[in-house]
């Protein structure tokens, strides 16, 4: 058999070509795992669901106002008269161009019952509360939140009904409410539930929860802001 060395140029060119090839699929693959980096990812789309429906207000803008407690309410009732206002004065909208929505959960959600569960009711929901009435200091006999003062800034439920607002009541909570005055009164349980949510202030409407509320307005392109 003859022998037949491989030349010094010959090996060169072997490894040179074997580099070549290894630098080729080195680069293929970087360039892939880049494209596959700046690919940008789906857009996030939340699920919509028929029972938020209601939340689709024909707007200009959307404005929700969480409160979970009874400073809260007084709160959401001034920064939203300041809202209304400003949105008139500085944007030259009116009420009818905003989606305005205060939330009323936990601590807060017997400041949704009108009157009437107020006069009922107002001396074991200021026991469990321990909330008084700022003017009587004594336990309320209306929802305080229903009414004004003459010169004062804040608004009230009133009112601001008639600036189109939404009070989004917490279901959850007012289950919980209504255990506490059933046992206190010595009533069924679901009896009390059905009376107070029929009874809620006026632009008042009941939600399963008002933390869900809160989340599913936001996805549906409200901005939100917790007041205490």
């Amino acid at each position: 058999m003859a022998n037949n060395p491989v030349t010094p140029s010959a090996r060169r060119s072997f490894l040179n070509r074997l580099n070549a090839g290894a630098a080729a699929i080195a680069g293929l693959a970087l360039g892939r795992a880049a494209q596959a980096q700046s690919r940008p990812a789906a857009k996030f789309e939340p699920t919509r669901y028929d029972k938020d429906d209601w939340l689709e207000i024909p707007s200009k803008n959307r404005f929700l106002l969480d409160t979970n407690k009874a400073e809260g309410v007084g709160n959401a009732l001034l920064w939203g008269a300041n809202y209304i206002r400003t949105s008139q004065t500085e944007y030259g909208l009116q009420p009818s161009d905003l989606a305005f929505i205060i939330v009323v959960r936990h601590r807060s959600v017997s400041f949704g019952y009108n009157d009437a569960m107020w006069a009922k009711y107002g001396e074991a929901i200021s026991k469990q509360l321990n909330f008084v009435d700022p003017k009587t200091k004594e336990a309320p006999k209306t929802n305080v939140f229903n009414y004004g003062e003459e010169g004062s800034p804040r608004g009230n439920f009133e009112s601001m009904s008639k600036s189109g607002i939404h009070v989004a009541v917490c279901a959850t909570a007012t289950r919980g409410m209504a255990t506490l005055l059933a046992k206190a009164t010595n009533q069924d349980v679901e009896a009390v539930f059905k009376e107070l949510t029929s009874n809620l202030v006026k632009g008042g409407r009941m939600v399963p929860a008002g933390i869900m509320t809160v989340a599913r307005a936001i996805e549906h392109g409200y901005a939100a802001v917790a007041t205490s």
